[in-house]
């Protein structure tokens, strides 16, 4: 029986705790990627393809190595081996983390505009990118196909895997749209994007025989340590990848791009410890963003509003050089009661960069919404959504973990003040401005994976959390000290959190809003085990410090899970049993409603968000300051999406036409409005404290509520992202 510890301090889980690396953060004294100091220490540049596909048939480095500094220009003719990226491997998720498929410098081949085809390396980063500048590269070139809006009519299904499905359904919805007296059907497109995190991508390396050290801002220390191993033909125990500041990443700095590769090869060619700093415009050309959509949303109703038939399709593209498919309509398999439901993705493979995971992958760009059926039944929008409202996962009958959408609606309806709004498009003003409210559902599944811990209580009091994990700015080493502190019994001031090092037990990636559960799961493990423990070395009333003085006990010290190969394989083995049973039995998401006003200039369609609200249902709240942040977040991040964000491709060339925050628009101060973030803090009773998950569930359905409160003050629906002047003029 495990003893029950005294508590000599309140609960932290759920208060608004100071994030522990606050100071450092605020005061400079945190160091991220680039920022590392090496005695020798050379810089590199990037020198980037102008073809989207082709071969090099020369190129010229005279000139570059001519400028005072060079050291060297790797190119394919001189640059080391790569070994190959491995297939992909359920058994080994680290097969998941190289952006492309691509041997960086070990062939002439290209395969985007923004390949990387060259590296220079000199004394000072100002040498290396202005010889950078001098390498000519000629190539032959050959048919590419970059266009997505051509391509679309050649894609194909898209093949599903245990994280997402492909397609889904249940009837005939078809049939039964054809049969539905009240019927409407869209057309909806969202364009690339890409992450612009504050921190661009860097990476500091330095080898010692075949001991490597690496500084990189990546969202997954584990995957990104596994993979230079096998790129560069070492042991892993030999890769050390540091990472404890990590300045935003939103999926992009989950994946090992081109520049992270090329800085430790050039390390290796040189013998020298390499910084690669890259441009933001080096992101752009060589991280890949998000995929463009095309949708189909039609929705068949009986004239009460019940819902007969939803139809959701979707066509994306990934790389023909890799890339992650999006589960686009994945959320309509979950949010509506339709009798009769068909959702189905399609993917078409062009010669881009590949395209990868970002801030909510799918479900921000899919939240489709289905206002324009309430508009057609005279309907308010919000009863058109509770009256088909699910008692169960609509597809499959699986129960939900924890669905309080019911709840977020009422909730944020009464903080937004919705019963003041007359329903007409056009109905309300203020001056020379139309007013527009929308609303929307907010959805993101929830994930828990495995994570390996170690949890050390010191007599003086002192606990000691040890993890992997990755920090960009969430609060994760708060909520892990919030939680070990009350599992423990003792004050959060006493908890340390070590994380952001390959040296310590591994973490998986923060993506996916896993990150906290995941490693919350195992904390708790690690401190019941260490309560037991301390329940044989003390006496009933003592507190945990008091119980190892007594037993003459300097730190007692428990783990959770194996960094051994046949521990990680079991660990894997384990993870993926229990992902297994719990899709079979559960539907586990976080969801919410999302309310906006905005003001638009009936002259010029200027176009203004003055208000928010939103209400969530994300299981239990760790820390109600880090988590009211990270939703807030997402719904800024949503509002660029509805209203400015667009990455233009040239679909003559391939070639991004925007690489960079000068003409790529991401909001500002002056487009976020007062943002009202209330939740519900209700437990899930199938995940850790209950809790879900907030890094990715705020951005979805921001978007779809904008377009809607546009529509309400306009009349106007517009259904092709970013809403610009134009399209309201």
């Amino acid at each position: 029986m495990t003893q029950t510890l005294p508590r000599t301090h309140e609960p932290s889980v759920g208060k608004p705790v100071d994030r522990v690396d606050g100071t450092a953060k605020t005061t400079g004294a945190a160091r991220f990627a680039a920022e590392y100091p090496y005695p020798g220490l050379a810089h590199a540049a990037l020198v980037h393809a102008t073809v989207s596909r082709g071969r090099i048939t020369a190129i010229d480095t005279t000139e570059a190595a001519a400028i005072p500094g060079v050291i060297t220009v790797l190119t394919h003719h001189n640059a080391p081996a790569l070994k190959p990226p491995r297939r992909f491997n359920p058994l080994d998720l680290s097969t998941m983390a190289s952006g492309t498929s691509v041997s960086y410098l070990n062939t002439d081949e290209v395969h985007w505009d923004g390949q990387p085809v060259a590296v220079v390396v000199a004394e000072t980063l100002t040498a290396a990118r202005e010889a950078a500048a001098l390498v000519e590269v000629s190539y032959t070139t050959f048919a590419s196909t970059v266009d997505f809006k051509a391509e679309e009519p050649n894609a194909e299904p898209q093949k599903g895997n245990l994280l997402m499905s492909g397609s889904a359904k249940k009837g005939d919805a078809e049939a039964a749209l054809a049969k539905a007296p009240v019927r409407i059907e869209a057309r909806f497109t969202t364009p690339p994007h890409h992450h612009n995190a504050i921190e661009p991508h860097a990476t500091t390396a330095m080898w010692d025989g075949d001991r490597l050290t690496v500084h990189d801002g990546t969202q997954s220390i584990d995957w990104l340590r596994s993979h230079l191993a096998l790129r560069f033909d070492v042991p892993v125990e030999g890769v050390r990848v540091l990472a404890p500041f990590v300045g935003g990443g939103f999926g992009g700095k989950a994946n090992i791009w081109p520049g992270t590769i090329l800085t430790v090869m050039a390390a290796r060619a040189t013998g020298r410890p390499v910084r690669l700093l890259l441009t933001r415009e080096d992101v752009y050309r060589t991280v890949g963003g998000r995929t463009p959509s095309t949708q189909r949303v039609a929705l068949g109703a009986r004239t009460d509003g019940t819902l007969t038939a939803l139809v959701h399709t979707s066509v994306t593209r990934t790389g023909r050089v890799g890339g992650n498919p999006e589960q686009v309509t994945s959320q309509s398999k979950h949010l509506y009661d339709a009798e009769n439901i068909l959702v189905r993705q399609n993917v078409v493979e062009l010669d881009l960069i590949s395209n990868t995971a970002m801030r909510a992958p799918g479900d921000s760009i899919g939240t489709a919404s289905i206002d324009e059926l309430a508009y057609e039944l005279g309907m308010d929008p919000i009863e058109l959504r509770m009256r088909n409202e699910p008692e169960r996962n609509p597809i499959d009958g699986r129960r939900f973990a924890n669905r309080k959408l019911r709840e977020a609606y009422r909730l944020g309806a009464e903080r937004f003040g919705w019963a003041d709004r007359t329903p007409e498009p056009g109905s309300m003003r203020d001056g020379r401005w139309l007013v527009g409210m929308g609303v929307a559902t907010a959805f993101h599944p929830a994930w828990q994976f495995l994570a390996n811990v170690t949890v050390r209580l010191s007599v003086d009091g002192s606990v000691l959390v040890r993890c992997g994990f990755q920090e960009m700015g969430m609060g994760g080493a708060t909520a892990q000290a919030q939680i070990a502190a009350d599992a423990l019994g003792v004050p959060v001031e006493s908890v340390r959190v070590e994380y952001g090092d390959s040296s310590l037990p591994l973490s998986p990636a923060a993506g996916g809003s896993m990150q906290t559960a995941s490693v919350a799961s195992s904390v708790l493990t690690a401190c019941e085990k260490l309560r037991r423990k301390l329940a044989r070395l003390g006496r009933p009333g003592d507190d945990p410090a008091a119980a190892l003085a007594r037993a003459g006990v300097p730190s007692l010290e428990v783990s959770v899970g194996s960094d051994t190969r046949i521990g990680r394989l079991t660990g894997q083995v384990r993870f993926l049993s229990k992902l297994i049973r719990d899709q079979r039995r559960w539907m586990k998401a976080a969801s919410g409603a999302q309310f906006c006003e905005v003001r638009v200039d009936p002259d010029t369609g200027e176009t203004r968000v003055s208000r928010w609200t939103a209400a969530f249902d994300v299981g239990r709240v760790i820390n109600a300051k880090t988590a009211v942040s990270q939703l807030r977040g997402g719904i800024v991040m949503g509002i660029g999406m509805a209203l400015s964000e667009e990455t233009l491709v040239d679909p003559r060339t391939g070639r991004i036409m925007n690489p960079g925050l000068g003409e790529y628009h991401v909001p500002v101060h002056a487009d976020v409005p007062p943002i009202d973030v209330a939740y519900l803090d209700e437990p899930d009773p199938t995940m850790p404290l209950g809790l879900i998950g907030v890094g990715e569930v705020g951005i979805t359905g921001a978007a779809a509520a904008i377009a809607n409160a546009i529509h309400h003050a306009t009349g106007r629906r517009i259904r092709e992202l970013p809403i610009t002047l134009d399209k309201l003029l």
